[in-house]
């Protein structure tokens, strides 16, 4: 992997980026930040590491990679680092070579993070070597892993990406698309999906009718996150996204953490709620990319999202 060595550039003001962070701690006693400019926490409360491993790890299932001798994984929002540290730790002390590539617009989440006494305590020293070697050098390499991160837009980073290095994972863990919905355009996942070789995954927290449609336009397979057995049960935690291989097998069976869309998800795809996206350019403000989609949802014939809930007797916005 030739490493492209980018770093953020020292005259940016990186508290304008993310706006103030703020420590707080989730329900699992796992730590995580609060984002004044998007207004959220970088994690479910229930639950940093808990959300790390329900909705990125297991999805993942890092075992179907055991013979094979590449694992070559795309990290889009770093973060604080727990979905790749989390990946990393599992690896360790097997045969599976890890190529990783990450992207992220502000150091100080993995700063704090790194300084942060109770997620010091989830990673072995191996693991939180790699994490110091990404903010000190922006990649490492070790024994049978090696990594580089992008600091930046993730939009203009990923175009320095050649499409030709194809993922076998991507972990799409952006703020929610109504705050930060620049990362998840149609144009964004259709570029994200054009970088996964067959079989390969995309996996997100995120089941917004809007996201759904653009991956599965992308011509990749849909597949609903299950809640794990003794949480709260809802109709999804998140979505994995499938690059179809040809003559595959179903992707899930009965313990499997993943399911087909229910016929309550594929009609939420029909409603206004799908209606996706868009900055064609790349470098559209916020403000403008959710002006433009409303535009869009006003001038269409969908079914509005709010008839949908009622039909299928939800009580919150989906």
């Amino acid at each position: 992997m030739t490493l492209i060595g980018c770093t953020t550039p020292k005259s940016i003001n990186q508290s304008k980026l993310l706006g103030n962070l703020s420590e707080i701690s989730t329900c699992d006693g796992s730590f995580s930040l609060y984002s004044s400019f998007f207004k959220e926490p970088f994690h479910s409360l229930s639950g940093a590491l808990t959300e790390a491993r329900v909705k990125f790890l297991d999805p993942s299932e890092i075992n179907r990679f055991k013979n094979k001798d590449n694992l070559r994984v795309l990290d889009v929002c770093v973060g604080l680092g727990y979905n790749s540290a989390l990946l990393i730790e599992t690896i360790q002390n097997t045969s599976i070579n890890l190529e990783w590539r990450g992207l992220e617009i502000d150091q100080r989440p993995l700063i704090m993070a790194l300084k942060n006494n109770s997620f010091q305590k989830n990673w072995t020293q191996p693991v939180l070597n790699i994490l110091q070697s990404l903010l000190k050098k922006s990649s490492w390499v070790d024994k049978n892993s090696k990594g580089e991160i992008l600091w930046g837009d993730a939009r203009r980073k990923l175009k320095l990406l050649p499409e030709t290095f194809k993922n076998d994972l991507i972990l799409l863990d952006a703020f929610s698309p109504g705050k930060c919905p620049q990362l998840w355009t149609e144009e964004f996942i259709k570029s994200l999906s054009q970088r996964l070789s067959p079989g390969g995954r995309i996996v997100t927290y995120c089941r917004a009718a809007a996201v759904r449609g653009s991956l599965r336009r992308a011509g990749l397979d849909l597949y609903s996150l299950k809640e794990p057995l003794g949480m709260n049960q809802d109709w999804s935690i998140g979505t994995m996204a499938i690059l179809p291989e040809t003559n595959k097998a179903s992707y899930f069976d009965n313990s499997s953490p993943w399911q087909s869309l229910s016929q309550m998800e594929e009609e939420h795809l029909l409603t206004r709620a799908a209606i996706p996206y868009r900055d064609p350019n790349g470098i559209e403000s916020s403000a403008k990319i959710i002006q433009r989609r409303k535009k869009e949802q006003i001038n269409c014939s969908l079914e509005s999202t709010s008839s949908w809930q009622k039909r299928w007797k939800l009580g919150k916005k989906s």
